[in-house]
């Protein structure tokens, strides 16, 4: 974590506070991946880093405003993903090994952030635009890259001009995220796992170019 950290009051807190802070989030982390959100509590966070309510509530009004905290976090890591993305080529084999990567990049992503995520999915649905603007900073930056290779490919004429660029990449990166939120429940679906990501790759591949993939 970078910059300084404040307490609730305001004060900059030293490297043990931060510290301290720091270990609160990993524990309210690793309870959210055990415990649904709603049943947990400060007390037992607190007791689960070694300490107390009092210094919980030092550094976090609540346990929304910490699971904020570990949303916002992981929220900038998510940004990453528009790597991915930007300034890939989707022409012939290039585009087959884009389409690859991205797939396999959100499902690597949601699998190590499953809890916060479900967390976030959870706020936004019940209209909290806090979560709702955190679970966009995360699809958007994918989103509008998809965007921007699509229209490259229109003007190149590879993709048909009445194609809609930002809702392919809108539905595209709707169904990644959809589809990675469930990865453990298409096993019950009879998909295997070893299925999902070459079909996946297929479907974003035929949405972005109108083309299957080179071989």
């Amino acid at each position: 974590m970078t910059g300084q950290v404040r307490t609730v009051d305001g004060r900059v807190a030293g490297r043990r506070g931060q510290a301290t802070r720091q270990k609160l989030l990993d524990c309210l982390g690793e309870m959210l991946s055990t415990s649904p959100y709603r049943d947990v509590k400060v007390i037992d966070v607190a007791r689960m880093a070694g300490t107390s309510p009092a210094t919980f509530y030092q550094y976090f009004p609540d346990v929304e405003g910490a699971v904020l905290e570990l949303a916002d976090e992981m929220a900038k890591e998510g940004a990453g993903l528009t790597g991915l993305v930007a300034g890939r080529s989707w022409v012939g084999k290039s585009g087959a090994q884009a389409a690859e990567e991205l797939v396999d990049g959100f499902l690597s992503f949601w699998r190590k952030n499953d809890a916060i995520l479900r967390v976030v999915d959870l706020g936004a649905a019940e209209g909290d635009k806090r979560f709702h603007k955190i679970r966009m900073k995360i699809l958007n930056a994918v989103t509008h890259s998809l965007t921007d290779s699509i229209k490259d490919l229109q003007s190149k004429g590879k993709v048909d001009k009445e194609v809609s660029p930002a809702a392919v990449a809108g539905s595209l990166v709707a169904m990644l995220a959809a589809v990675a939120a469930h990865q453990k429940g298409f096993t019950g679906s009879g998909v295997k796992q070893a299925e999902l990501k070459p079909n996946l790759a297929l479907l974003v591949h035929l949405g972005v170019t109108g083309k299957k993939p080179a071989k």
